[in-house]
């Protein structure tokens, strides 16, 4: 018995057959993607548009560009996406070859319209958070209003929302009194 040799059965030539299969498969598919999926890419964008929206309305320091090379290469998944630029590894630069042509010039003048639009408007803090009565009542240089911080967190989230908000109106205004004082300074 110890001089046989180990001889191939008709299950292990269905396994290896089986998983050559699946082998050759997965090798065929990842180079067939590659060279599909850049011809893809340039017809359509290669991505959803709408997830292209949804991270570059979440991050707008990004490019169209960049965020569309990050969904490309990790197949539309928006949340590897997010977690890369959450983490701080950010997104690769990509390569030159890389040009979507659909996608780019219908999103571009999106993501730079709403900046010259609300600049344009000339809206400052004061008439966004509708202060200019709190800016007719603060004529003094310093407000004499109540210095004493509360000490915690209210459980109520009514107050909690209460003075945050008198926090940031106080704020704005103390940056507006140091900015008058700039220009006072400057004359």
């Amino acid at each position: 018995m110890p001089d046989e040799e180990p001889s191939l059965n008709i299950p292990s030539l269905l396994t290896l057959a089986v998983v050559s299969f699946f082998v050759l498969r997965w090798f065929l598919n990842r180079d067939g993607d590659a060279g599909a999926g850049s011809g893809r890419s340039r017809t359509r964008g290669g991505v959803d548009p709408a997830q292209v929206e949804q991270i570059a309305q979440m991050f707008p320091q990004l490019s169209h560009r960049e965020i569309m090379w990050d969904l490309q290469r990790n197949g539309g998944n928006v949340a590897a996406t997010t977690e890369r630029i959450l983490t701080g590894r950010g997104l690769e630069v990509p390569p030159p070859s890389f040009q979507p042509q659909v996608a780019i010039p219908a999103t571009a003048p999106v993501q730079s319209a709403p900046v010259p639009a609300s600049k344009a408007d000339g809206q400052d803090l004061i008439s966004r958070y509708n202060l200019s009565s709190k800016v007719e009542d603060d004529s003094s240089p310093e407000p004499a209003q109540s210095q004493t911080p509360p000490t915690g967190w209210s459980q109520s989230k009514e107050e909690r929302q209460r003075l945050l908000q008198k926090r940031r109106d106080e704020m704005i205004l103390a940056a507006r009194r140091r900015m008058l004082q700039k220009e006072q300074s400057a004359q």
